[in-house]
């Protein structure tokens, strides 16, 4: 399966405004980039502290990465003409939207990477506390893997109910990709989902990257 091309607004969003802002304001480093696959179908699933993280994962992991946005923000005539063409697709927050799952399973089979934030929230200790099925169960309707990340320090950089970040060191560590589940039963999607939460938050008590690591 070909890899999935990113737009020119793509591109331009992540090179002129994320890069800068994670590698040289959250001085930004990542670990285990090797384990991303470069193309196919990928569920990308993450701990989720920060607005920040969306943009900085899409940078970071060196491919394309759709996420799921409330509807509201398509309505913005910029802002929404901006995150649609950076691989964007709108939920309606509050209920279950089967189309958004729709579309994110669309896109997996088309060879996409799609984020999704394993408590669904973010959360004020930047771990993954109540982990959901909804990557778990992307991954059994598509065949996708999934790929542990877990995002280090970015709930203190801007956590829910800051209004000015905090310039402290934002870091990846990428874990190795997990199979789907075997099924879609919900025995398996909550296997999946407890082994994810099992691996980022061991990701997350390695801390920041050292010197030593081998980082990007």
């Amino acid at each position: 399966m070909n890899s999935v091309r990113p737009s020119f607004t793509y591109r331009l969003v992540s090179y002129l405004l994320v890069f800068p802002v994670f590698r040289f304001i959250f001085r930004g480093l990542s670990s285990g980039i090797e384990n991303v696959p470069r193309k196919g179908p990928l569920v990308v699933v993450a701990n989720h502290g920060s607005y920040l993280d969306p943009p900085i994962l899409g940078h970071a992991l060196g491919r394309p990465v759709a996420f799921m946005a409330k509807s509201e923000l398509f309505q913005l005539p910029l802002i929404g003409y901006v995150i649609r063409r950076c691989g964007a697709y709108p939920v309606n927050r509050g209920s279950s939207d089967r189309s958004a799952i729709r579309q994110a399973t669309s896109l997996l089979l088309e060879g996409w990477a799609t984020g999704v934030f394993l408590d669904g929230t973010r959360q004020t200790n930047g771990r993954v506390n109540k982990p959901m099925s909804g990557a778990a169960l992307l991954a059994a309707r598509s065949g996708a893997s999934l790929l542990p990340v877990a995002i280090v320090n970015s709930h203190r950089a801007l956590g829910s109910g800051s209004f000015f970040p905090r310039l402290v060191p934002i870091h990846l560590r990428i874990g190795k990709t997990l199979p789907p589940p075997k099924s879609s039963k919900k025995a398996d999607l909550e296997a999946t989902s407890s082994e994810l939460k099992v691996q980022i938050n061991s990701l997350l008590d390695k801390g920041l990257i050292s010197l030593h690591e081998k980082s990007r």
